[in-house]
């Protein structure tokens, strides 16, 4: 049997990062991750209630201070892909670089989240810590859904703060998104005697033309300018070789502004795709989060950040918690566009940046509470 992991959270956040990167936790397989930040936090820290929900760990003060602020990310991360372990790199053409599975995707934000769990000795805010699992597969596995369904008073908060991937940047809100599947039907045939069929996957024609010509809005909310997007991403059909086929579908996706609610987005993709012989079908469906930076505890996470923030393109969790009426927003380190890529890796600044942001804003005047 393999020995315990052992987690310091007063490390370097940079060095509490790799050591969470070299703990492989791809989804559904977090349990020797997520026992280990367990018994982290319930040895490392001091006033928090610390309990266990499958592969997610909980966390909580109750100091009876009069603003809570939620800090929350997920454990897994997407399958390895030759980079566990963690490997830095110093004085190359990007600087000081972590390279490996989850340094972007997110456990550079769990790092940032523990270390300060273990090093805030006065928080002007009482804190939530929510490490969950399955962020990365289908939106039914997803702890913070089962969390929010058995544990729903661990979701009680005046701001949340999602360690996804930021740039260091405040990223507000989130778009929404939606896969409807367009299909059509028509009578299979010999391709030799292709007169006697009605091939269905030349009826998609007509649905991909009108996606090719489509013209998305830019939204802009609270100063945030949100792109949608209208886009295929799958096609399937076909029989064999020698035959007119009698079914298709494409696959679409609708990234919507946080102004559309899911009805709002499902009529509009209807009207644009709907046709003769065209049927429709919802596959997946999950509301956009607004910004919420007017909110008191949002504004001043701002302000301690310098004024750095922008919308977020693709969805998040923080649609979870603005579904609460919980103001929520995206802060962690590492570009989103290297998550999930082989070559996945964080500059060291940034690390040391969120962390530095996040204790002012949980310690100071300036912080969660306006004082």
């Amino acid at each position: 049997m393999s020995a315990p992991v052992v987690l310091d959270l007063h490390a370097d956040p940079i060095d509490l990062t790799a050591a969470l990167v070299d703990v492989p936790s791809v989804s559904r397989d977090e349990a020797t991750l997520a026992a280990a930040v367990e018994q982290a936090l319930r040895e490392q820290t001091t006033g928090f209630e610390v309990i266990r929900s499958g592969n997610a760990v909980l966390a909580r003060t109750h100091r009876g201070l009069p603003t809570r602020v939620i800090l929350a990310g997920h454990l897994d991360t997407v399958p390895i892909a030759d980079n566990v372990p963690s490997r830095r790199e110093r004085g190359g053409p990007e600087g000081d670089v972590l390279h490996g599975c989850g340094t972007v995707d997110m456990k550079s934000g769990d790092a940032v989240f523990l270390h300060l769990a273990a090093t805030v000795a006065d928080p002007v805010a009482d804190l939530t810590l929510i490490f969950y699992d399955c962020e990365e597969i289908e939106a039914s596995a997803n702890g913070l859904g089962r969390i929010e369904r058995e544990l729903p008073d661990w979701l009680h908060g005046d701001v949340a703060i999602l360690g996804e991937p930021s740039g260091g940047f405040i990223e507000a809100g989130c778009q929404g998104t939606l896969r409807i599947r367009v299909t059509t039907t028509g009578v299979r045939a010999h391709s030799a005697r292709s007169w006697l069929g009605d091939n269905a996957i030349h009826r998609l024609g007509a649905v991909l033309t009108r996606l090719a010509a489509y013209e998305p809005r830019t939204v802009e909310i609270d100063g945030c300018v949100y792109r949608e997007g209208l886009q295929a991403v799958r096609v399937v059909g076909g029989v064999a070789g020698n035959v007119v086929p009698d079914e298709a579908a494409v696959d679409v996706n609708f990234r919507f502004a946080p102004d559309r609610s899911v009805d709002d987005a499902v009529a509009h993709a209807s009207e644009v795709l709907a046709g003769d012989g065209v049927r429709l079908e919802v596959t997946d469906r999950s509301p956009g989060a607004l910004p919420g930076l007017a909110a008191p505890a949002a504004a001043a996470l701002v302000e301690a950040a310098g004024g750095r923030f922008r919308a977020k393109y693709g969805w998040t969790d923080v649609s979870r918690f603005s579904a609460l009426g919980i103001p929520a927003v995206n802060y962690g380190p590492g570009d989103p566009n290297l998550a999930h890529k082989r070559d996945e890796r964080v500059p060291t600044e940034q690390i040391t940046r969120v962390a530095d942001v996040l204790r002012r804003y949980l310690t100071t005047g300036r912080g969660p509470s306006g004082r």
